[in-house]
């Protein structure tokens, strides 16, 4: 083991089981709240050949979860033709059960009802199914009420009778897995059969920005295991389109996830779930393809919106508040890049019929924007979400008011310096070049998948050189810095999209000290250490 791995794996409280956990050291499913109750109601449907109705949700957690939970029961022992799945639409739901559904049970003669990634505040539409006799198993990871539904069972680590906060790290998707657990553990499904689900857990939970600690560390580690030998033809058609080249949790994030997102964003999820339940490289092609095409559609809106908002420029307000005729899947992506571009929270908005706005927030550190909501609630029609991701809905002629009250609101808590929240954080500092090597990448490797609780390694660079700075791309946008260490050993490190102070170093007289993370590159089938530029300080002489 490299010393810099070793320092790290120290300053992090990492130890072996960490690095190689044991599938076998699960929590036991059935210590989730009902979970019992699921999985008798589950035996009941097969015995009986019920019809049953799979409600999910329209990003890749709930596209995931849907398709766990399929795969789950048919390996159970129920048809195939007596599984339905509806996904919601984003534009004619909105997010959880939708009324639409009930409609739907009753067409299928459905007898239960599962939910995943939703459903745990769903008493309403719940409460109606009771009264026409169609039973519901609630499994979802959202944050709950106090009063639950009346559903046979709500499986839910949110909820305020769990006794631990074990799997409270679980996406919808994990949620969906620990009930296959159980099935497995009460010998409805082979025990091993539902390792190739694990597949479809790392990606929902990725994408959800889950932490990749506890539970789902073991989830993530044999999850990237599964990924890179996926039996699903349309993940591999996918991934091929995306140019993906190894499997790791940025190319999932970045490449994998936003194109079955984009299904959700800018179509229909359908589309996302049709592609990972394909079952031939012939079905799945056209699929991956119009999910490319897709991807292509969002990006370009994406640059669009965030063009016209630097056009304009926005205001000195502490919240960002921004209205324009856009797609409304865009949304939430625009107000998260408006976040790390201005570091302040951000709503955006787009009028979806006449006089009436919905939009998306985004925040970060101490600003809860599910408390801000409920504060400004007599200026909006609705809304709700998480401290850091909320939807809102608003009448125009509110929208001044909803401006003035939201930042009034900022203003009162008198918060520090949020700022702080955002800044990068170096693991370890490094002199020597030297050190950085093939070996080390690939000891690096062992802590992948990256994600919250468990973020990629950043290293800040001391007492080195800046030798040579070189502008790239056809905009000149892109940055290429040559640096060297006090030994005479050289370093290259790249940043796409540097800001303007980056782009106009000067080696003759800027000293720097540079945040990375560490990548390999692979030119001609030689192989070398470059880094990724994230920050730097430019210190004074």
């Amino acid at each position: 083991m490299s010393k810099i791995f070793d320092q790290l794996l120290e300053k992090r409280h990492f130890s072996h089981d960490f690095l190689q956990p044991r599938y076998e050291a699960a929590v036991d499913p059935f210590s989730l709240t009902d979970m019992d109750k699921a999985v008798e109601r589950i035996k009941c449907a097969v015995a009986n050949r019920e019809r049953i109705l799979i409600y999910g949700d329209y990003d890749v957690d709930g596209v995931t979860s849907s398709a766990v939970m399929r795969e789950s029961l048919i390996a159970a022992g129920v048809k195939q033709e007596n599984i339905e799945i509806m996904l919601p639409d984003r534009f004619a739901d909105g997010y959880g059960m939708s009324s639409r559904m009930i409609n739907r049970a009753k067409e299928h003669q459905v007898k239960l009802v599962i939910t995943v990634d939703c459903g745990s505040r769903n008493h309403a539409i719940i409460d109606e199914l009771n009264i026409i006799g169609i039973d519901t198993i609630v499994t979802d990871h959202h944050e709950t009420d106090q009063d639950i539904p009346k559903a046979v069972a709500v499986i839910n680590p949110h909820r305020k009778d769990y006794p631990t906060a074990n799997l409270q790290c679980l996406a919808g998707v994990g949620v969906a897995f620990k009930l296959a657990e159980a099935l497995v553990q009460v010998g409805l499904i082979k025990n091993g059969q539902e390792k190739w689900l694990l597949d479809l857990v790392l990606l929902g939970t990725i994408c959800d920005n889950m932490l990749l600690t506890g539970e789902n560390r073991r989830l993530g580690y044999y999850g990237i295991k599964v990924l890179a030998k996926t039996r699903r033809p349309g993940l591999n058609e996918l991934m091929m389109r995306a140019g993906v080249k190894s499997l790791s949790a940025e190319s999932i994030g970045f490449q994998i996830g936003p194109r079955l997102n984009a299904a959700g964003r800018l179509d229909t999820a359908d589309l996302a779930l049709e592609l990972v339940l394909a079952s031939t490289p012939i079905e799945a092609a056209p699929i991956a393809e119009k999910l490319e095409q897709l991807n292509k559609k969002r990006k370009t809106e994406q640059i669009q919106a965030m063009r016209e908002i630097r056009e304009r420029g926005i205001s000195d307000d502490p919240v960002i508040i921004e209205t324009g005729k856009w797609h409304e899947g865009i949304l939430g992506i625009v107000a998260g890049h408006l976040v790390e571009e201005y570091h302040k929270p951000a709503f955006v908005l787009t009028e979806t019929t006449e006089g009436i706005f919905k939009g998306s927030g985004r925040s970060f550190g101490d600003f809860n924007l599910a408390n801000a909501l409920e504060h400004v609630k007599d200026s909006i029609i609705g809304g709700g979400g998480h401290a850091g991701a909320a939807g809102v809905k608003i009448e125009g002629n509110n929208l001044y008011k909803f401006r003035e009250q939201i930042n009034d609101y900022y203003r009162s808590l008198h918060l520090p310096d949020q700022s702080k929240y955002l800044i990068q954080h170096a693991d370890l500092d490094l002199t020597d070049f030297s050190e950085l090597s093939l070996e080390l990448l690939e000891e690096l490797k062992q802590l992948e998948p990256y994600g919250p609780g468990n973020e990629e390694p950043i290293f800040r660079l001391k007492n080195i050189d800046l030798t040579n700075v070189t502008r790239m791309g056809t905009d000149r946008n892109h940055l290429r810095l040559d640096l060297r260490d006090k030994n005479g050993k050289y370093l290259k490190l790249v940043a796409f999209y540097a800001p303007e102070q980056w782009l106009n170093l000067d080696p003759q007289f800027d000293r720097i000290e540079p945040l990375i993370r560490l990548t390999e590159n692979d030119f001609n089938g030689v192989k070398s250490v470059e880094a990724r530029l994230l920050d730097l300080d430019i210190l004074q002489n």
